[in-house]
């Protein structure tokens, strides 16, 4: 998330991992990506060769990553046997999501507005939850055909609406500060921002949100038929999505379209290497609406149907990978320092995000991501250890949201 200026039909419930209730292969999926995002952050560019291929790996797929699973651990966590555990009623169901969603933006805000050198994802993510709670209410088959057709929709109506609001050629790519919200034209622009033209858009990411929660609800991942179906899935999807992009750029002169296209409406971008990347770069969450032929392409942060499609595939392998793994005792515990860190992402992200704030501002070297994964993994199992027997072992972030949502008695 950078930059800156810059059985198996999944109605049981949640396998407890330690009475937490956790799933230890989705936890450390979601910490696999916590390591993602600090490369996207702090690591060097990322250059295909040698090395450089991990962050060439991670750019433009964590931030997806995280925003799959939100879904996907949406629905793990409605999942419950007991009726009268079930929220019934506008005040149950809503009133704990929008405290949540309400503490989100204004601290996402707040970290905005300390200038780490990164577009801060958490205001985005409160208006992911809150247009998720509709869909939860929606039968498995509709919910699978709704993520279905948002992952062309969403980019669609990006692309269309770009011009409409002034931004067809750029523009876009923003995270909201506090100083934006001092007017009603800032309030508007920050919800623009939010909705479509901003770093991480309801229109274009919120396609993740529902395909995680419609894999939770047709995959049990406890099952390893289930975990299976989803590598096997996740691999399939990944190559229909990156593969039609190669071949259109490669094969059916996509680029070369592109190229005439720079020329016109970003000239100053075909003095570099690339010019493709060059216009990318520049504009994050969507793509310019200036050629059809952009919609083509799967390049990190584009949010196209086809990158949207291949970043969901990777994440979906992905958690199947991992959940086939902690089936096994040498696999659990292999992963048990991802899975403790993705327990914890929340309050791994916001500490990060002060620290890049403060004295690690504009890191950008192997050395500094080797130090934030390496502090991040041995804080994260030592605070466990410590808060082992206390609700605070969740992590401190994530311990005051559930309690400022429901309460001492209910955290």
């Amino acid at each position: 998330m950078r930059r800156a200026s810059p059985t198996g039909t999944g109605t049981g419930t949640a396998a407890p991992a330690r009475g937490s209730g956790r799933l230890a292969g989705v936890d450390a999926v979601r910490g696999l990506a916590v390591l993602g995002m600090f490369a996207v952050h702090v690591g060097p560019a990322p250059e295909p060769e040698g090395a450089g291929y991990l962050l060439v790996a991670a750019d433009g797929r964590a931030p997806a990553l995280f925003t799959l699973l939100a879904g996907f651990s949406l629905v793990l966590a409605q999942r419950t046997p007991d009726p009268a555990k079930r929220p019934d009623g506008w005040a149950r169901r809503w009133r704990p999501l929008l405290i949540r969603s309400a503490l989100l933006a204004a601290l996402g805000v707040w970290l905005a507005s300390l200038w780490p050198g990164i577009l801060v994802i958490l205001a985005f993510f409160a208006v992911y939850f809150l247009a998720a709670e509709p869909f939860t209410r929606l039968s498995t088959p509709a919910l699978g055909a709704v993520a279905g057709v948002s992952v062309v929709a969403g980019p669609l109506l990006s692309f269309l609406l770009g011009p409409v609001f002034g931004y067809e050629a750029s523009g876009r790519g923003l995270a909201p500060e506090a100083a934006d919200l001092t007017g009603w034209s800032g309030l508007g622009g920050v919800l623009l921002e939010l909705l479509l033209t901003g770093a991480y858009p309801l229109a274009t990411y919120f396609p993740y949100v529902l395909v995680g929660m419609a894999l939770a609800r047709l995959c049990d991942v406890r099952a390893r038929s289930a975990a299976r179906r989803m590598a096997v899935w996740g691999t399939v999807a990944a190559f229909a999505g990156y593969g039609p992009a190669w071949l259109a750029s490669h094969v059916f002169g996509a680029r070369q379209r592109l190229l005439e296209a720079i020329a016109v409406h970003h000239p100053e971008a075909m003095a570099a290497a690339d010019p493709v990347r060059e216009v990318l770069s520049g504009q994050y969450g969507a793509v310019p609406s200036t050629s059809w032929d952009w919609l083509l392409v799967a390049d990190p942060y584009s949010q196209t149907p086809l990158e949207t499609l291949g970043n969901a595939g990777v994440g979906c392998a992905l958690i199947g990978l991992c959940a086939l793994a902690a089936r096994h005792g040498t696999g659990a515990r292999l992963l048990r320092p991802l899975t403790l860190l993705g327990a914890m992402a929340l309050s791994a992200y916001v500490v990060h995000a002060l620290v890049l704030a403060g004295p690690a501002h504009g890191a950008a070297s192997w050395s500094a991501w080797l130090a934030f994964s390496g502090a991040a993994l041995a804080l994260t199992w030592a605070w466990q250890r410590i808060w082992a027997d206390s609700p605070l072992r969740r992590g401190p972030v994530e311990h005051l949201l559930r309690l400022a949502a429901q309460g001492r008695g209910r955290a």
